[in-house]
């Protein structure tokens, strides 16, 4: 018999299609830290090759290449921070401390009287399509970055995410 898809990852899901900005509010140090390290991965390669093993293109050529590599880096950089964070949003790394936050988040929203969907003038029909487009769409970030910008509410949480109702 297969398993449900519910209960295939090692921690709980919070949110199988996290908003972009939610993502980026719950980035730890340490994906900076790896971001960072990513961003400087490329003109750190660049200055490596051309100490190493010279192109004879110094000047103006070997600045325009440490800008190229200097800018994939940072996408690449933001790209790394971004999975990580939503690897834990999906269930797939470590989230107590997400877990923690989220339920702050929804509890201070509440409190408001708030959604933690948010608000969004698209109909239901066209918001379900972006969900579709953008749930899981963090695995094939390599080729087509993707990110949720549509409020919905299909996001798909596991049981206990969210505090007991009173």
């Amino acid at each position: 018999m297969a398993e449900s898809s519910e209960n295939m990852t090692s921690y709980p899901v919070i949110d199988t299609d996290p908003q972009f900005l939610r993502v980026v509010r719950y980035f730890r140090p340490l994906d900076y830290l790896g971001g960072i390290g990513m961003a400087a991965l490329g003109p750190g390669l660049m200055y490596w090759f051309e100490k190493y093993q010279p192109s004879g293109n110094s000047g103006a050529p070997l600045r325009r290449a440490m800008k190229a590599a200097g800018g994939l880096g940072l996408v690449a950089g933001f790209l790394y921070a971004y999975t990580q964070t939503s690897l834990r949003f999906m269930g797939y790394k470590e989230n107590v401390r997400e877990i923690k936050k989220f339920r702050q988040e929804y509890a201070a929203l509440k409190a408001k009287g708030k959604s933690m969907d948010g608000y969004s003038i698209l109909n239901p029909d066209i918001q379900a399509v972006a969900a579709r487009y953008s749930t899981n769409s963090i695995f094939n970030v390599g080729v087509l970055p993707w990110f949720n910008v549509v409020s919905h509410p299909y996001h798909g949480q596991s049981e206990g995410v969210l505090p007991k109702e009173e």
